[in-house]
């Protein structure tokens, strides 16, 4: 008998199927959106450009990975920083330098997908910036990132809210 078999022997039968489920597995998108933070963080602190990220990634990173909206999305957000500042800055409640990076990087690419991705619905939006500020951000910042896409999206995406 092995001492997992001791341990399942042990634990009500609920508990015995928790340990045997294997994680949520990532889809394609959701894996593109966790290589767009990781680029965006990149070109944010070490500064190289949007080319070399690009082929960094692409040499780094294989297996089934939407390649095709990470090629769209992380080259589009660069030259649209100060745009993206901007239109966030009103539900800011600091400075955005001021700001943790991750929880930056989420926000500016939140914004993004909501301003110019109108294929993504907006609770899609909202729900993957929170999933991956609690897994790459700090303690609480998956609640700051909330709530500023959500007011975001009330404003950007009325028509599609009502």
């Amino acid at each position: 008998m092995t001492d997992s078999t001791i341990i399942r022997n042990k634990l009500p039968p609920a508990t015995e199927a928790k340990i045997e489920s294997p994680k949520k597995k990532l889809s394609e998108r959701q894996k593109a959106r966790r290589m767009v933070l990781q680029a965006l963080y990149q070109w944010q602190l070490a500064g190289a450009t949007v080319s070399d990220i690009q082929a960094e990634f692409r040499s780094y990173y294989l297996g089934k990975i939407d390649w095709t909206y990470f090629n769209e999305v992380f080259p589009a957000i660069p030259p649209l920083v100060k745009e993206l500042d901007e239109a966030m800055s009103q539900w800011l409640d600091r400075d955005i330098k001021d700001l943790d990076p991750i929880e930056l990087c989420l926000l500016r690419f939140g914004m993004y997908e909501l301003m110019q991705r109108i294929d993504v619905p907006y609770k899609v939006v909202i729900n993957e910036h929170v999933e991956l500020a609690r897994v790459f951000g700090a303690t609480d910042g998956h609640k700051y990132v909330n709530g500023i896409l959500d007011k975001a999206a009330r404003q950007i995406r009325t028509l599609e809210i009502e």
